[in-house]
């Protein structure tokens, strides 16, 4: 079931701020099953959609979004679906797409148990990760997954078991010089050049280390300013993104930036503030390695492959960083081998897909 429903899923157009079609769809096709569904407005995107299966002991949420990014230029693939051997071109067929149909084939599979032998599963589809999170959050607001013990988010992860992530803030700098005649440039502050100074130095900043998510990092993402004709520019703005692990809060990361403007003695009037967003800050996670939930899904790996999975942590963020800090429940995330996520001829392996979802059917089962 898992292969057909990926196929239809990717079939349907979803870029974020357009999923009503794969929402309707991913709604009905419960509701047929005989599912209690429930769907939840997020302003301006597609409704999140809510499943619910009783059970007992745990209850699980089973997250996976359903929006991707537009389709970049230089696919040589139908990127609406195309099989080839074992791969299975389309966009967001591996982020994440594949990861869904396999969480909603587990979903289907585990209604058809007695209800003693399944815990209590929320299955959940959600619209805009690839921007700002908004499905994510409406549903975190709306209070409905306040029982839940564990989540399970079914990104991409190459059938690794992802414990954790990084967080981020997106800082907005701006520069205030003085205007001269360009000319004169020593009469004047040139905004420009002070902000590519301090820009260049930010290698400088000594980060915080974290023993399992390592170290947050620092990129420019945008610059801009200009001259009122022959004049020294006097405003210059940039966007600077930058990932942060435990312990690194706004407060330091300002800090920082203002102690590095400081020691470079820049001349400049330097405004630091957070961009705006409509959704809150993502901020990092761990989970334990040796906890209850984590060490469960180890083991029924290693039963069902021999081995247990390589465990890793996400460098960037996504719908499991709310889940993991604003929920405040063990955020497992894990999900089939793919390639070329947000670029042309995206890709996920059948086979992996199949394995990621007999691997969701036997952690669910083992929590009972």
């Amino acid at each position: 079931m898992e292969i057909e429903l990926l196929k239809r899923l990717v079939s349907i157009r979803s870029p974020f701020g357009e999923e009503g079609d794969i929402s309707r769809f991913i709604a009905s096709f419960l509701e047929e099953r005989g599912f209690k569904v429930e769907t939840l407005p997020v302003d301006g995107f597609g409704e999140d959609v809510i499943a619910y299966l009783s059970g007992r002991k745990t209850t699980v949420v089973l997250n996976g979004h359903m929006d991707t990014v537009n389709p970049s230029p230089g696919w040589t693939r139908n990127p609406w679906g195309e099989l080839d051997g074992d791969r299975f071109y389309g966009l967001g067929s591996a982020d994440m797409k594949a990861g869904l149909a396999a969480l909603m084939s587990a979903f289907i599979e585990l209604a058809e148990l007695p209800k003693r032998e399944r815990p209590e599963v929320i299955f959940t589809a959600v619209s805009d990760e690839e921007g700002y999170s908004r499905g994510t959050w409406e549903l975190i607001k709306s209070g409905k997954l306040d029982a839940a013990d564990l989540v399970l988010v079914a990104e991409p992860t190459n059938e690794r078991l992802m414990l954790g992530a990084r967080g981020r803030f997106v800082i907005r700098v701006e520069a205030l010089g003085r205007k001269a005649h360009a000319a004169r440039p020593h009469l004047g502050i040139n905004a420009i050049e002070e902000l590519g100074r301090f820009l260049g130095s930010l290698w400088r900043i000594r980060l915080r280390r974290h023993r399992k998510l390592g170290s947050g990092s620092y990129c420019t993402l945008h610059i801009e300013g200009s001259a009122d004709g022959l004049s020294v520019p006097d405003g210059a703005t940039a966007i600077v993104d930058r990932h942060i692990v435990p312990g690194e809060d706004w407060e330091r990361v300002k800090a920082e930036l203002l102690g590095l403007a400081e020691r470079l003695k820049l001349r400049v009037e330097l405004r630091i503030e957070k961009f705006e967003r409509p959704t809150p800050d993502m901020l990092p996670y761990v989970v334990r390695e040796n906890s209850r939930f984590a060490g469960a899904f180890r083991r029924v790996h290693a039963a069902l492959f021999g081995r247990e999975p390589e465990v890793t942590y996400g460098k960037s963020v996504g719908d499991f960083n709310y889940f993991g800090t604003y929920l405040g429940k063990p955020t497992l995330v894990y999900g089939p081998i793919g390639g070329n996520w947000h670029s042309s001829d995206e890709w996920v392996s059948i086979e992996s897909v199949t394995r990621v979802k007999r691997v969701y059917v036997e952690f669910l089962k083992g929590l009972v």
